[in-house]
């Protein structure tokens, strides 16, 4: 008889996500919808971390209160916490510190990576929910060089005001159409794109339209958390030592 260690009160989940406090809908793709994931996460609302207080405003006024959340679940069962706003990438040191484990706080973690894989010349681009907030700070926490070229929905239709605005009802048409207008700019502007990394979490469902139409690889925090889950949880494979063949 096997024996199996305790200490936990849910199982089989590895992924904990900190979920700002919202109440616009979460579509398939959004990290906010469940269904999103080939694999059972848990959630934790942050209490009072609104998108506008955490993208427009300082998220380390909230640190406490996010702290609190994550080590909740840490303690129900999540082995890696994350969260779903890019812009909490300020708080990345002091979360890992506090909560023992490992800790992705945005997006934009990957764009070291991402400008790693590309060929000489080519540059890695963030498209942004908010382009006139994400600073040099922002940057520096996620170990992204400070000349990265940065585009932003701002000046879209609707997709950063009601994101950021909380609206209990979304036009995810046009929504659409502010990301393949931002692709549209990146592609005018950008002669030696190689890359898009999304910063923002609720563009994750627009990612393949992104790729379709700038032909470039999209990362997204879809892409991260997979990379993560796949540290946390690998696969395991048959393993039959007398037949090698694959």
């Amino acid at each position: 008889m096997s024996v199996q260690a305790g200490g936990k009160t849910v199982f089989g989940a590895a992924i904990g996500i900190l979920m700002l406090e919202t109440r616009f809908p979460r579509i398939h793709g959004d990290m906010g919808n469940a269904a999103t994931w080939p694999f059972p996460v848990h959630y934790r609302v942050v209490r009072g971390a609104s998108p506008d207080k955490v993208v427009r405003g300082n998220p380390k006024e909230l640190l406490d209160t996010f702290i609190e959340a994550g080590r909740d679940l840490v303690a129900t069962g999540a082995d890696g916490i994350t969260t779903n706003c890019g812009f909490l990438a300020l708080v990345q040191d002091e979360l890992r510190e506090a909560l023992g484990v490992p800790v992705a706080t945005s997006s934009l973690m990957q764009v070291p990576m991402v400008q790693a894989l590309l060929p000489p010349g080519k540059k890695t681009i963030i498209l942004t929910i908010s382009k006139a907030t994400l600073t040099e700070a922002h940057l520096s926490a996620a170990g992204v060089p400070p000349d990265t070229p940065i585009y932003g929905t701002d000046q879209g239709r609707v997709f950063t005001r009601d994101i950021l605005g909380d609206a209990p009802e979304i036009d995810f048409a046009a929504c659409r159409q502010d990301m393949l207008d931002a692709a549209d700019t990146i592609i005018a502007n950008e002669p030696h794109a190689g890359a898009i990394v999304l910063e923002c979490t609720n563009m994750v469902p627009y990612a393949a339209d992104i790729r379709k139409r700038t032909g470039l690889p999209v990362y997204s925090i879809y892409s991260m958390i997979e990379w993560f889950q796949a540290g946390l949880m690998p696969r395991k494979f048959a393993l039959d030592l007398d037949d090698p063949r694959p």
